[in-house]
């Protein structure tokens, strides 16, 4: 699942310059997650621009879908799972 963790706007035209996200897998008892940012250069005078209030959470992750590899992200976690049901090292003691 794919979250907006936080915005950082511009206060001189409320143009959202920085995206904090956060993407999560779970499977059953294992779970895998990612934090990250995406820059913007907010443009007040393009037909596309929109206002900080008037954002919704799917129009900030479809930017972010835009700046970061969207699969190879989910394809990273979906390993790291594989690899948590599947370990390939161990650790402990034997006693």
């Amino acid at each position: 699942m794919w979250t907006i963790a936080n915005l950082e706007r511009s206060t001189a035209d409320d143009g959202v310059t920085i995206a904090h996200w956060r993407v999560t897998m779970e499977d059953g008892e294992y779970s895998a997650s990612n934090y990250g940012t995406c820059g913007f250069t907010p443009d007040p005078s393009s037909p596309d621009f929109v206002a900080f209030d008037d954002l919704t959470e799917a129009d900030v992750l479809e930017w972010v879908y835009a700046s970061v590899d969207k699969d190879e992200v989910e394809a990273r976690l979906a390993a790291d799972i594989e690899s948590q049901k599947n370990p390939t090292v161990l650790t402990g003691l034997p006693w």
